[in-house]
């Protein structure tokens, strides 16, 4: 009976992971030794926590872009390689993804961890009814802090996308599965099931 037990508490606590991460389409793989993009480097530094960089990816003049802007008021554009116009990237729910190590205290200990946000407020998502085309961005501040243009509703990037000011029934923000292997490395972010 106590394996029984065990495994039962196991699958919870499984499932419990699994409702961290969003249901919200997702996927994007970048290499930044390929580019050196300062503003995304800054964003995947482990000894840079509280950097956040939001990703969006624009067609221009002779392709696709991906425009890289940090709560540090940087911003620098790459153009895609036929590689990674390829991929198709899916930038979460309407072309926008934040990453970056938050900067927060867990049982009284430091820890920097790797997290991944869409950019619209899923309050606002929620409450309009509208995922198909829902254009309800939240912006990064360079306190990490992000506040929602159409609600004003306020989210702490450095502790899991909490809601700041939200009232009874609100969502924190939408987090992805991310990774990365360094300032001038790898990065990714997926919708984690």
């Amino acid at each position: 009976m106590k394996r029984v037990g065990w495994l039962l508490l196991l699958l919870l606590a499984a499932c419990k992971a699994d409702d961290e991460y969003s249901e919200w389409p997702c996927r994007f793989s970048y290499d930044n030794s390929l580019h050196l993009d300062a503003t995304l480097a800054s964003a995947m530094d482990v000894n840079s926590p509280g950097v956040f960089c939001t990703i969006t990816e624009h067609n221009g003049s002779g392709g696709k872009y991906l425009m890289f802007s940090s709560n540090h008021r940087m911003q620098t554009t790459q153009p895609e390689t036929e590689e990674e116009k390829r991929a198709e990237y899916v930038l979460g729910l309407n072309n926008g993804i934040i990453i970056g190590f938050q900067n927060a205290v867990f049982d009284d200990f430091y820890r920097s961890i790797f997290v991944a946000y869409d950019v619209q407020c899923p309050n606002c998502v929620r409450t309009s009814g509208n995922a198909v085309t829902p254009n309800f961005r939240i912006t990064a501040g360079d306190n990490g802090i992000a506040t929602c243009s159409k609600c004003q509703r306020r989210y702490d990037l450095n502790n899991g996308g909490l809601i700041i000011n939200g009232q009874e029934g609100d969502t924190s923000l939408e987090k992805y599965a991310a990774s990365t292997t360094g300032p001038h490395g790898h990065v990714g972010v997926f919708r984690h099931r």
